[in-house]
């Protein structure tokens, strides 16, 4: 049971690389943290994983399966998503959003007539209580919800259908610092009850210090770290951020403190 990047490499037409080479295993239960500054291939390494994005080269194996147009739909129940843009459907309720991570289980009609089996709606009221939403929220407008709260329901969402894996794609990209270290506290505790793995794109050390069992760092679409978080040192993030002797020391103080 395992999550394989077997030499994935992604070219767009224009010649940009993305990704190049990528070859690590995400065994289950482990929180492993992709690091990064903006463009250095996170969130397209993530995409790969549920279809979202093909790799030019390589390929990407869940649990001994392909990622590939033909195993796409028996896969994609497997595979849960959290986005940096919390990706839900503002106009409606709690209870719909969440629900709807149980659609790559159900058939497109039942789905659009709203015709979820009892099963799946005891299961989104149990996750929505979970992640820490009381009763009064099932019926209340995503809109009319916080930061913190939207991202709830979509880490309530992403687990619907118990997972394997889970993909967090900077997930707390626009959250407090505070409201952030509550929401990747929930990922991890979920994830850890469920037996799940999560694959979690940051840009944030501190975080990626405070969480992470593992981090494979990117730069420029290539691997340049990959290991226990106690194991990264200077040289590491140098080649991650740079040798702004500014930026080097605060990062540097977050993590060595």
């Amino acid at each position: 049971m395992s999550l394989v990047f077997d030499g994935v490499g992604k070219r767009y037409p224009d010649g940009t690389i993305a990704l190049a080479d990528i070859g690590f295993e995400v065994p289950a239960g482990q929180f492993c943290v992709v690091l990064g500054q903006s463009g250095a291939g996170k969130s397209t390494l993530l995409r790969c994983v549920n279809g979202l994005a093909e790799p030019s080269e390589g390929r990407v194996i869940v649990d001994g399966t392909p990622v590939e147009p033909a195993t796409l739909r028996r896969l994609r129940p497997r595979i849960g998503m959290i986005h940096q843009s919390f990706n839900l459907v503002p106009r409606a309720s709690v209870a719909t959003n969440v629900i709807a991570g149980a659609l790559p289980a159900i058939s497109t009609p039942r789905a659009m007539l709203g015709l979820f089996p009892r099963p799946l709606r005891d299961t989104a009221c149990a996750l929505i209580a979970d992640v820490g939403l009381g009763e009064e929220h099932l019926r209340r407008r995503v809109s009319a919800l916080s930061g913190g709260q939207q991202q709830r329901v979509g880490i309530a969402r992403a687990f619907m259908l118990d997972p394997a894996y889970v993909l967090a794609d900077e997930p707390v990209a626009s959250l407090d610092p505070q409201t952030s270290v509550n929401i990747l506290s929930l990922i991890q505790r979920a994830a850890k009850e469920r037996g799940a793995a999560v694959l979690c794109s940051l840009h944030q050390i501190d975080l990626t210090m405070r969480f992470a069992d593992r981090v494979v760092a990117l730069k420029d679409g290539r691997i340049v770290f990959d290991g226990a978080p106690g194991a990264m040192a200077e040289g590491p993030l140098r080649q991650i951020y740079g040798s702004d002797p500014a930026e080097k020391d605060q990062r540097a103080q977050k993590v060595f403190a």
